[in-house]
């Protein structure tokens, strides 16, 4: 069951990534500059935290965010917003803050915490966005997103903190942007 899980954690992250790069190319959503900067940079550390954790099922999530957050990327940087406010910078040195301390310890348990933690403060730009400005981002995104972070946490069959943190922490985040964006329809 739990390789079941695992499948369907990382397509749905995949189908996700596919979804919003179809929006962003037709002019449905307008990813943030900075936000989607700092995801590349944080899914890649704490893809590497739980590669060093020795990670088994949280892995495959981020993996498949870390590679979808690389194209959207790319994208934003044509189709996007933001980038160069007084919050965006602060909310990427504050990130980038959290990478320096997990690369100075070299302990993946805190890899992942400065990996939230650096996540966090990267999708405040974003969040702020979505917030003045809901129709420029796709509901079914965020929302494939938090099914493939449940189907991750449902194919944990020994729970543990690094196995834990990060698919619950991408479920409450998503969850919350979901809600940003209907808010208003």
């Amino acid at each position: 069951m739990q390789n079941f899980f695992i499948a369907i954690s990382s397509v749905l992250a995949l189908i996700s990534y596919i979804v919003y790069a179809i929006a962003i190319l037709k002019g449905e959503a307008k990813p943030h500059r900075t936000t989607r900067f700092v995801i590349v940079v944080i899914a890649s550390l704490a893809f590497s935290a739980l590669v060093a954790s020795a990670s088994t099922v949280a892995i495959w999530l981020i993996g498949s965010m870390t590679l979808g957050s690389i194209i959207i990327f790319l994208l934003s940087l044509k189709y996007g917003m933001g980038g160069f406010s007084k919050i965006d910078i602060l909310c990427l040195f504050v990130s980038l803050g959290g990478i320096v301390a997990w690369k100075l310890t070299a302990n993946p348990l805190f890899g992942i915490i400065a990996s939230i933690a650096a996540d966090l403060a990267g999708q405040i730009p974003m969040l702020i966005k979505t917030y003045k400005y809901p129709e420029s981002e796709v509901w079914t995104f965020y929302a494939l997103d938090v099914l493939a972070a449940i189907a991750s946490l449902l194919a944990i069959q020994q729970w543990s903190f690094q196995e834990l943190a990060y698919p619950l922490y991408i479920t409450f985040l998503d969850f919350t942007v979901v809600l940003l964006i209907l808010r208003k329809r």
